[in-house]
């Protein structure tokens, strides 16, 4: 019960606040885009530069770490993308936008700040590690099996100039290069002037308070809708399939050690991220499975969480 109170409850106590605070107007739908615009666009890419820039590259990138994540996140896709394909008689293109639902995880805004309350900030490494090139991976892979699935449809040079475009959208994204700074900072052995320092700090701890309290706002515009056993489906993928084969992969196979293990399965247990329905909105398919799987995910991680913290060693 101490792991509820202690560790998963501030967060989504936060998360509940937003939620409200829109819900009842102290704050506007303009005013939820500000916050979101000011943690997305500013805090958190220093937050993950800050966060890249000073971490041991060669003890957090660790393979076992890395494919128990993946291994399990493409599965997940594989499952969602077979349900819907031949269990609910989905085209290609809705049954890509399904996966993509089931394995982008919302990595950094709930599973940075658990992860921290329940282990503290050194056992970062391995969700940094993830994160780092999470978006950047599954958006392209995203896109690309998006692309494969609609070649039937869209002529080949319209498909082309549309994955270009898309890819070139994710690595001009604040937070890739948040991340893409960090990988230089760090590469180059220099260190950060202290007045740069004192500055990043300052910005980057504002990052997942003020991005909590957005997605409050930004979760009161999603409406459970659409096909409810997919929509169940999905979630189950993202809060049991995806953590559950990151966590035998991670003990049984890979044999990581206890804080690699805690935060691959922990950072594999999040509900999916809101990248879910932009993703969705992106080629306008699948988006209120999408947008359902976000917010009853999210609301749903407040139990699979704990009982996650009570398996971790």
């Amino acid at each position: 019960m101490s792991a509820l109170l202690d560790v998963i409850l501030p967060v989504f106590l936060l998360i509940g606040a937003g939620y409200l605070a829109a819900r009842f107007g102290a704050l506007s739908a303009s005013a939820v885009d500000g916050i979101m615009t000011y943690a997305q666009s500013f805090a958190l890419p220093v937050l993950l530069f800050r966060a890249i820039a000073t971490l041991d590259l060669s003890a957090a990138y660790n393979i076992g770490l890395m494919a128990s994540f993946y291994i399990g996140a493409f599965a997940s896709f594989a499952a969602i993308f077979a349900a819907a394909r031949w269990g609910f008689g989905r085209n290609l293109p809705e049954s890509v936008a399904a996966g993509f639902a089931a394995y982008f995880s919302n990595t950094l805004l709930l599973g940075v700040p658990i992860t921290e309350r329940a282990y503290g900030a050194e056992a970062l490494a391995g969700n940094f590690a993830i994160i780092s090139i999470h978006a950047p991976l599954l958006y392209t892979c995203g896109i690309v099996a998006m692309v494969l699935a609609q070649a039937k449809d869209t002529p080949a040079q319209g498909a082309i100039a549309l994955a270009q475009s898309a890819v070139k959208n994710i690595f001009t994204q604040p937070l890739v290069i948040g991340i893409l700074c960090g990988f230089a900072l760090n590469l180059s052995g220099l260190p950060m002037p202290n007045v740069l320092d004192s500055a990043t700090e300052m910005l980057a701890r504002s990052g997942i308070p003020a991005a909590l309290f957005g997605l409050g706002g930004v979760l009161l515009r999603f409406s459970p809708q659409g096909e409810a056993r997919l929509i169940a489906l999905v979630v189950a993928a993202s809060l049991i399939l995806h953590p559950a084969i990151t966590y035998a992969l991670a003990r049984g196979i890979f044999a990581l050690d206890t804080a690699a293990l805690r935060s691959a399965t922990l950072t594999a247990a999040m509900a999916p991220g809101v990248n879910a329905y932009m993703f969705a909105h992106m080629f306008g398919l699948g988006r209120r499975v999408a947008a359902s799987a976000v917010l009853i995910g999210t609301a749903g991680a407040l139990v699979s969480v704990w009982v996650w913290l009570h398996i971790l060693p």
